[in-house]
């Protein structure tokens, strides 16, 4: 088959055991002939070399020429060259809130927040970025656009519990966890209030003023409709009544056990119960500026690859792969994958019947080969997900020394789940995001919901946590601390698992879900999964706006 792209370039370097610096790859995909190139260049690299370098190439191309094709009349001499391609990509416009929004600005101009008016593939909002009726484009060829090479920054990661497990299971290990998430998230609430503990509350006099921060025990509503919520700190519970008719009611929606909360209020005249007046959060400062780079640099943000999967778009990401060998894409230095690379075994019933590789070791060695089509020269930090092969109680540690040698192509960073990574001087909290699903069934619709992911994302940065909630959809293993706390506002808060694509500004924080790479399963179907697939979520770091490319 005749070397039509820079991935098909990549590709062919890789069966041969190389990898290749991006403008090695550029040169031989714009030789006259590019088989003929690649031949020349592997011969012309040294035996022990395991990366092919622009020097190799230049070499093999001198020693061997291949001549230009004649000049065109009117046309200068050399190559004719096109203008940059577009990838074959539908690009939805700037997906950022303005900084002054209020909590729930939504990030794009869509009525549903996650597609922009000005993307010409989406009419007033009501097709589905995938529906019969968007046909997908063919990309042009991607050979005619010469790129520089990347030298991106190595990126900085912190949070990483990979190694740190130290958890049996055993009751005072969970014990030990939550008191430590009660410490760290109290610690973010003690400057906006008088915490008096529980005990110390309830030696006080009826109709004192109090203030006291806990964990969320319990909640339920009275016979006469008011909110019964119980909260608990290392000494204690104290119950705290939520008038129906105060304005505060609508926040006890929000409420997710195990949450840590600051409530204000007056002690009843028993002093056996305390009306609440105020309900605090940790959340992020109103007054939070995020951090930019210095200069003009992007990062893909992409999640739920799902290789393996019978349904995985294996057209898109080549198309996609294609587009970051592109002039376009030059800016494009680091991809940050937020989970589920491979669609695993046994994840749910019969998937099996659903699976195109039925091991997971040769998932890992196919998703492997698809990630040896992206630039060489890309700086690519992975956690795991729900479908990876790790275990499913959170925090999810990065996977084993041999899955870690499946994966090695372009030595990524691979951590654990949740992990902090600095992008150039962006903060970007990583997450897979399964603890959505239960964010989603608990709150209100107008709160959080699949069709906009990203307000389900605003709570979780509310609540400064990332799996608020024990006992439910969320598996929580216990370690010496919660490494799911947020203990630092993230400039950008980027997560996946749900499949669909929203995004949007919380406090100045940037929330990105990112879709998919794989298109709705029989499974999927049958419990109402319309998923958003083949996008890729390209942020500037320089300015944290966004846009979205569509490679289906």
């Amino acid at each position: 088959m005749p070397l039509e792209t820079s991935s098909r370039v990549v590709q062919a370097l890789a069966s041969r055991g190389y990898n290749a610096e991006r403008e090695a790859v550029t040169l031989i995909a714009e030789s006259e002939a590019p088989d003929r190139a690649l031949e020349a260049a592997v011969e012309a690299a040294p035996d022990d070399a395991l990366v092919l370098t622009v020097a190799h190439v230049r070499e093999a191309l001198a020693a061997d020429p291949v001549p230009d094709p004649p000049a065109v009349d009117g046309a200068p001499d050399g190559p004719a060259r096109d203008g940059v391609a577009d990838a074959g990509t539908d690009e939805l416009a700037d997906g950022s809130a303005d900084p002054s929004a209020a909590d729930d600005a939504a990030g794009s101009g869509r009525s549903d927040g996650r597609f922009s008016p000005e993307d010409p593939s989406v009419s007033s909002g009501t097709s589905a970025p995938n529906s019969p009726d968007v046909p997908a484009e063919s990309p042009p060829e991607t050979g005619g656009s010469a790129v520089g090479g990347r030298s991106p920054e190595p990126p900085v990661v912190s949070n990483d519990m990979t190694g740190q497990s130290t958890g049996t299971g055993a009751y005072e290990e969970f014990v030990g966890v939550f008191r430590d998430r009660y410490e760290r998230l109290s610690g973010q609430l003690r400057g906006r209030v008088n915490h008096r503990p529980a005990d110390s509350v309830e030696a006080m006099g009826g109709g004192a003023d109090v203030e006291i921060i806990g964990l969320v025990n319990d909640i339920r509503s009275t016979a006469s409709g008011h909110w019964l919520v119980e909260l608990e700190d290392t000494t204690g519970t104290f119950p705290c009544l939520v008038m129906k008719d105060r304005d505060i009611a609508d926040l006890v929606d929000e409420l997710l056990l195990d949450e840590c909360i600051a409530v204000s209020g007056t002690l009843a005249d028993d002093a056996g119960i305390v009306f609440v007046d105020a309900i605090h959060f940790p959340d992020v400062p109103r007054t939070y500026r995020p951090s930019t780079a210095d200069r003009h640099v992007q990062a893909a943000l992409i999640s739920d690859v799902h290789v393996g999967s019978q349904e995985f778009l294996a057209d898109a990401w080549s198309r996609f792969a294609d587009w970051l060998h592109t002039e376009e894409a030059e800016r494009v230095e680091y991809l940050l994958i937020a989970g589920d690379m491979v669609e695993g075994v046994g994840v749910y019933p019969n998937q099996d019947d659903e699976l195109d590789i039925v091991d997971i070791y040769d998932q890992y060695e196919a998703f492997s080969e698809y990630l040896k089509e992206v630039p060489g020269d890309m700086e690519i930090v992975m956690i795991p997900g729900n479908h990876d092969a790790v275990r499913l109680a959170e925090p999810q540690p990065g996977f084993d020394e041999e899955l870690r040698g499946i994966m090695s192509a372009h030595d990524p960073q691979i951590v654990s789940n949740p992990a902090v990574v600095d992008v150039a001087g962006v903060s970007v909290l990583m997450y897979h995001g399964v603890s959505l699903d239960e964010v989603i069934a608990e709150l209100p619709e107008e709160k959080a919901s699949y069709d906009e992911p990203h307000r389900a994302m605003y709570q979780l940065l509310k609540k400064r946590h990332v799996a608020p909630q024990f006992g439910g959809k969320t598996r929580v293993a216990p370690e010496e601390r919660d490494f799911l706390v947020i203990d630092e506002v993230p400039d950008v808060f980027h997560t996946g698992h749900v499949h669909k694509l929203g995004w949007g500004k919380y406090h100045n924080v940037l929330a990105v879900n990112s879709g998919c790479w794989q298109a709705q399963t029989d499974f999927q179907k049958s419990v109402n999964i319309d998923p958003d697939a083949g996008y890729a979520p390209i942020l500037d770091l320089d300015t944290l706006d966004m846009t979205v490319r569509k490679f289906v």
